[in-house]
């Protein structure tokens, strides 16, 4: 193991093998305790896409939610997934069911299409004109946009569904995807993110799926690992410290170098970053 590649696993907090329940104890804990610590908080918000990661950050959410309840008697505490399309989504289906195996308390469905659509329109009016991959940011920070409204009304903090595949490869919105309040999957990579979705009964369509960001229209439904140049198999592999082709960690250390702005907070003069 190379001495970068030590460094991104004590980064990205993966263990090497993990205890599935375990896992999830300490994702639901983890969310508890945020809300203890911030009683003002009531509900807890998150967009359900239909993929892995939106799947297993919900149903861990309404699961810290419903033992909130009985431990503290307050029926306040509520879990509420929101479906985001831009205008028709080709696997909505997908995304009602991941809500209907959430057992979400409270579901809402935001069409984004007339924000964006709006955003692209007058940037075009005062004579920017936005590209495809530029438009496909717009939607994911819109859908934020979203998110932290219904928090603001209701109570809540905003879930992201970063994980340390994500993670180490810079592959979400900055701002977008990439803003919120806690993130729960922190330290789970791809396969341990599956495994836990396995030990939760969710069905296999929604974890098995083949991942991805679906902004761009130019390249509709893109897989992730396509856009990457590289499979979560081989990232997975990577942060668990097993041997990859020298190529493959090549490819992986340089999405963590180029995509190093994403992760930290925005720099003042009294950071680090300037020493």
């Amino acid at each position: 193991m190379t001495k970068l590649q030590n460094q991104i696993i004590k980064e990205m907090h993966v263990a090497p093998e993990i205890n599935v329940q375990l896992e999830i104890r300490k994702s639901i804990d983890f969310l508890k305790t945020y809300l203890r610590k911030n009683p003002f908080l009531k509900t807890l918000v998150l967009g359900i896409s239909g993929g892995q990661d939106s799947t297993l950050g919900g149903k861990l959410s309404q699961m810290a939610m419903a033992e909130m309840r009985k431990e503290t008697g307050d029926s306040d505490y509520r879990f509420i997934a929101i479906r985001l399309p831009y205008g028709e989504q080709a696997d909505e289906q997908d995304a009602i069911d991941a809500v209907a195996f959430i057992g979400a308390d409270e579901s809402i469905r935001v069409n984004i299409k007339p924000a964006v659509d709006a955003t692209v329109q007058t940037l075009k009016e005062t004579g920017v004109e936005v590209s495809d991959f530029v438009k496909g940011n717009i939607k994911a920070r819109q859908r934020m946009i979203v998110q932290y409204a219904v928090a603001g009304m209701r109570q809540g903090a905003v879930i992201g569904t970063d994980h340390a595949a994500e993670a180490v490869t810079g592959f979400y919105t900055k701002f977008g995807d990439g803003a919120s309040d806690l993130t729960p999957l922190t330290r789970l990579n791809k396969r341990q993110g599956r495994a836990l979705l396995q030990a939760l009964g969710a069905p296999e369509h929604l974890y098995l799926k083949i991942p991805t960001a679906d902004l761009e229209e130019n390249k509709p439904g893109i897989a992730d690992e396509v856009a990457l140049g590289v499979t979560y198999e081989d990232i997975d592999n990577y942060l668990e410290g097993k041997e990859v082709d020298p190529t493959v960690a090549a490819q992986i250390e340089t999405w963590y170098l180029k995509t190093q702005h994403k992760r930290h907070l925005p720099i003042s003069l009294f950071d680090d970053f300037w020493k």
